[in-house]
């Protein structure tokens, strides 16, 4: 065939196949440009599964008649005029192409009353051939009726799944669009049955409302609200605490500047923030918003803009991590629940801090050191019973007695406190061993005989341009050849350790997401087996005053909710509870 200039009607099918995947994909395209619009209530109507009709109908600025039928046209856009603004696109859709896209493969209707107009307009798009501008009844807004999808394409219409199918696809896309707008109120029918309403959130209780609507009660009843802000970088929600875990990660939401997108470095970020605080295999939820300057991000790396890419994704990175675990960090008895100050500071005096090493490597034989003569079970319990006010009852109150060797029993102002000895225990001491060995000096080992690694010349090159980097965690790697890397150095603590697999694993961490947490975690893994090697274990007799002393660590302890391998280490009956239990009061 000669080389010919495509007809303009293909030109959009073309398009399609890019931005209208199925009958969701033009729900978000139709929602996003609703929102772009400034609505603050949006309603979707949908019959068969989106396959015969899609509306959306919204109360925003509306277009004005002289724009309605440029609006159907390929790329038409009011958002963007240079690529400067291309290159700080600050609302959803910008490219133009959505409407046109979806009129060459429907027949689309589109109705509009601007803001300060009398009256409406309506334009409509069959086969690439749009009507002029006829007058229509319609409040100030926009809908856009999609009818009969893929009716002239055929091929692409086969692709489609059942009705139930592609419905629950639109309703997904929509929860998305309601979780990162809650000032906007969202009405879902499908088949003329109303599917899901969400009233306008303005308050943090009702945006949480909203959460349990769309992800369900138990997250909400177990979410901590994450607010944070630095280096321009702004990142606001909530997170699930690691009590709250999934089996997939389907409940993990990021919203970028007001986008929803799926994204590898911040869903890697997320995952390290918990990695002390979950089963392995288990998954995190959140809803976040992270909110940055619009130059710093290419929201143009996907045709329908499922993703970003940052232009400091290191620096995105370190921030997200940092502030989530920051957050996780609360979850402790007394944490999260915002316990008064007088309460804090008492559980602060009876704690006795974690010697450091006085000298040696940062190996083995320090963490031996480093648990020597320590014992949370102090004394110091006695005195600050004696010295608490008469109302002033600590998260975890005071023991009353010790279940099996295994547990102790507790009473605080709500009722009866179960803990967990070993795996509370096992967290106070990790945690104290993170702290001792994070503030010393990073001593590195000279490998007595150096690990000869191949790899791949682009992994090769990777590790030549991080050099300095990879020193500043301990490890000295050379370059030997094209393809051959050689481990001479590695961390004190690492000693022992399997040198070819770690660095693999650091090289699939750098070609994944810029950076790798990996010589970190082995060693946060070594002092967590260290820890729980040390701890307190079943059957061990306390007194009350060493019962006494181990709560109140906890208090003062990061994560003391969780153990090491994300178990809980405690749990609280309410005096209500117990009355249910044995019929009191009925």
């Amino acid at each position: 065939m000669p080389i010919q200039q495509l007809p303009g009607h293909l030109i959009n099918q073309i398009a399609a196949g890019e931005v209208v995947e199925r009958p969701a994909s033009v729900v978000k395209e139709l929602v996003e440009n609703s929102l772009d619009a400034g609505a603050g209530d949006i309603h979707l109507d949908i019959l068969a599964g989106g396959g015969k009709l899609i509306r959306v109908r919204d109360d925003g600025s509306g277009i004005d008649k002289a724009e309605l039928a440029l609006a159907l046209a390929r790329h038409a856009t009011s958002k963007i005029n240079s690529l400067e603004d291309l290159e700080a696109v600050v609302s959803l859709g910008f490219r133009g192409e959505a409407l046109p896209s979806i009129a060459s493969v429907a027949r689309l209707v589109l109705v509009s009353r601007a803001a300060g107009t009398d009256s409406a307009w309506q334009v409509e798009a069959d086969g690439g051939e749009i009507t002029s501008p006829r007058p229509a009844a319609h409040p100030q807004g926009t809908t856009v009726e999609v009818h009969d999808l893929f009716y002239n394409t055929p091929a692409r219409r086969r692709f489609l799944r059942t009705e139930r199918t592609e419905f629950g696809h639109i309703e997904k896309w929509l929860r998305r669009l309601a979780l990162s707008r809650p000032d906007v109120a969202f009405t879902l029918t499908h088949n003329r049955r109303a599917v899901l309403q969400l009233p306008a959130a303005g308050t943090a209780e009702q945006r949480l409302r909203r959460i349990a609507k769309i992800c369900g009660d138990a997250l909400a009843e177990q979410a901590l609200y994450l607010e944070h802000e630095t280096e321009g970088i702004a990142l606001s929600g909530w997170i699930g605490l690691p009590t709250y875990n999934r089996s997939q990660p389907d409940q993990q939401y990021w919203f970028v500047n007001g986008r929803s997108i799926n994204d590898k470095t911040l869903s890697h970020a997320a995952r390290h923030a918990y990695r002390d605080v979950l089963f392995h295999g288990r998954f995190p939820a959140y809803v976040l918003n992270l909110t940055m300057d619009p130059t710093a991000v290419d929201a143009n790396a996907h045709p329908a803009k499922h993703e970003v890419r940052f232009r400091d994704g290191r620096r995105v990175h370190g921030v997200v991590s940092q502030a989530i675990e920051t957050a996780l960090g609360e979850t402790r008895p007394g944490g999260h629940a915002a316990a008064p100050a007088s309460i804090v500071s008492h559980a602060s005096s009876g704690q006795r801090s974690m010697p450091l090493p006085t000298s040696g490597h940062a190996g083995p034989a320090a963490v031996r050191e480093a648990l020597s003569g320590y014992d949370v079970l102090s004394g110091a319990a006695t005195a600050l019973r004696m010295d608490t006010e008469p109302g002033d009852i600590p998260p975890l109150g005071f023991a009353l007695a010790q279940l099996s060797g295994v547990y102790i029993l507790a009473e605080n102002r709500d009722g009866l406190i179960i803990v967990d000895m070993h795996a509370a225990h096992e967290r106070i001491t990790y945690e104290k061993l993170k702290r001792s060995f994070d503030d010393k000096a990073l001593v590195r080992q000279p490998l007595l005989v150096p690990v000869s690694v191949a790899v791949a010349e682009s992994e090769a090159d990777l590790v030549e341009h991080s050099t300095a980097g990879l020193e500043q965690i301990g490890l000295v790697i050379d370059r030997a050849g094209p393809t051959s890397l050689v481990v001479r150095e590695v961390p004190a603590l690492l000693k022992g350790t399997d040198v070819e697999s770690l660095l693999r694993d650091l090289l699939a961490d750098l070609a994944q997401s810029g950076q790798s947490n990996r010589v970190e975690d082995v060693s946060h893994n070594y002092l967590a087996t260290m820890a729980c090697h040390h701890s307190i274990r079943a059957n061990r007799l306390l007194s009350l005053d060493e019962m006494n002393a181990l709560l109140r660590e906890m208090e003062s302890t990061e994560r003391a909710d969780q153990c090491n391998h994300g178990r809980p280490t405690w749990t609280a009956i309410s005096m209500a509870e117990l009355d249910r239990l044995f019929q009191r009061g009925q």
